[in-house]
Formats: C-alpha cells, sequence, structure tokens
C-alpha cells in the first residue's frame, strides 16, 4: 500500500503562500477589465429592454393602423349602404317605408360620423406612439455606440491579456491541487470574504499585512516557528512571516 507523504506546516504554508501569490496575478488581471465585464453586461440588458419596447411600440402602431383600415371599410360599407337605401326610397309605396329608409340612411351617416371620429382619434395616438417610437430608437442607437465601444476596450484589455491570464488559471488550478482540501476550503472561504482577495498574509511592521491589527511579539515569533498555522484575531487571515513569504516565488 503506498505511503502517503505527510507535509510539514512550513510546506503547507509555502504552498499556501504560493497559491496567494498566483491568485493575486489574476485578481491584478481582473482589476484591469474594471467594471467593464458587469458594464457590458448591463447594456447588453439595457439593450434587450430597449429593443422590446420599439418592438412594443410598433405592434402598437401596427394594431391602430389596422384598426383604421377596419374603420375606413366601415364606412366604404356604410356608404353603399346608404346608396342602397336611396336607391330603395325611389320606389316606396308608403311613409311608413319611406321613414324606415330615412332611418337606416341616418344610421349609416352616424356609423360614418363615428368611424371617422375612431380614425381621427386614432391617427393621433398613432403620431403619438411615432414619436414614443422615434425616441426609443435613438436611445437605443446611442447605447448600442457606447456597447460597441465597451466591448471593443474589454476585448483589448482581454487580448492584451489573454495569454497570462490561462497561464495563470493552469498554474492556480495545479496550485491547488498541492494544497490538502480542508486547508484549500479555509483558504477559498476567507478569500472570499475579502474584495482584494488576500487570504495569506506576511506580518509586516509587527501588523497583520491584510487588516494592519498589531500582532505581538510572543506571536510573531510562534508564527516564524512554522510549529502551527495561525490566523489573525482581527480578520482572520492566515498569517506567515515575512521571510518565508518573500522566500516562496511562483512556481
Amino acid at each position: 500500500m503506498p505511503q502517503i507523504k505527510e507535509f510539514s506546516i512550513e510546506e503547507k504554508l509555502g504552498s499556501l503562500i504560493n497559491l496567494q501569490k498566483i491568485d493575486s496575478k489574476l485578481d491584478e488581471i481582473k482589476i484591469l477589465k474594471g467594471e467593464l465585464p458587469m458594464e457590458v453586461a448591463d447594456l447588453e440588458d439595457e439593450i434587450h429592454g430597449l429593443r422590446s419596447r420599439q418592438t412594443r411600440i410598433e405592434e402598437e402602431i401596427n394594431g391602430v393602423t389596422e384598426f383604421i383600415e377596419e374603420r375606413k371599410g366601415a364606412i366604404k360599407d356604410a356608404e353603399e349602404l346608404i346608396k342602397k337605401y336611396e336607391k330603395d326610397s325611389e320606389n316606396v309605396k308608403n311613409n311608413r317605408e319611406f321613414e324606415a329608409i330615412n332611418k337606416e340612411i341616418e344610421m349609416q351617416q352616424l356609423e360614418i360620423k363615428l368611424a371617422e371620429k375612431h380614425i381621427k382619434d386614432a391617427n393621433e395616438e398613432i403620431a403619438d406612439k411615432v414619436i414614443l417610437l422615434e425616441k426609443a430608437k435613438k436611445n437605443l442607437g446611442a447605447k448600442e455606440g457606447v456597447l460597441e465601444l465597451k466591448k471593443a476596450e474589454l476585448e483589448k484589455i482581454i487580448s492584451a491579456n489573454e495569454k497570462e491570464e490561462k497561464e495563470y488559471q493552469k498554474l492556480s488550478q495545479s496550485a491547488k491541487e498541492g494544497v490538502e482540501p480542508r486547508l484549500l476550503a479555509s483558504y477559498e472561504k476567507i478569500r472570499g470574504n475579502f474584495r482584494n482577495g488576500l487570504a495569506v498574509v506576511p506580518v509586516v511592521r509587527d501588523a497583520c499585512g491584510g487588516c494592519f491589527y498589531a500582532i505581538p511579539p510572543q506571536k510573531q515569533s510562534e508564527i516564524k516557528q512554522h510549529k502551527k498555522i495561525i490566523a489573525c484575531e482581527n480578520c482572520g487571515r492566515i498569517l506567515v512571516d515575512e521571510e518565508l513569504h518573500n522566500n516562496i516565488e511562483v512556481k
């Protein structure tokens, strides 16, 4: 049965320092991108919303246009009926028939007036929607222009750092394999607690290199002995002595 190698505390600390330095380099590359990835994503969401709004307005205009055509058709039908009733009125036999035909003509004339009012209102509605549509198109065009610039800027940064970023991503994955799972889980949890991603820091000028909390001389002595893993009492970061930290180079 193969023996599993036991690593000393110093070796464990060394593997953590190595991983931290690699991840910090990846963080630096991400910082170069700044807020651009988020800005691009936000703009894409906003543009999607603006396109949906433009489509909705266009559909509303088409709906009102169809309504206008229906009302025009109703006017045409009413005019045809009026012509028919007027022709029928020439052959009436009594006043009752004449009055009935006149009533039908009046009703069709009212239908025409109502349809004309509907058409007038609908045209005004279209005019308002056209203004909204033009504003939506203008706003969309402006946002698409900004997005294009942001994407070009981001692509430039990504292209300039893509090779280095991939190399460090491979190094990070390889370095993680050299850290025992329990320790790696603690490292990632601590790293996730801080915006700068520092989970392993050296003691610099008698203070924690992460939160600058003063480290007592006795504690510093224990850190230098490499007999156990010690965390900062204030921020929880893993503390290492400056000499060990400086001696570890990214593998």
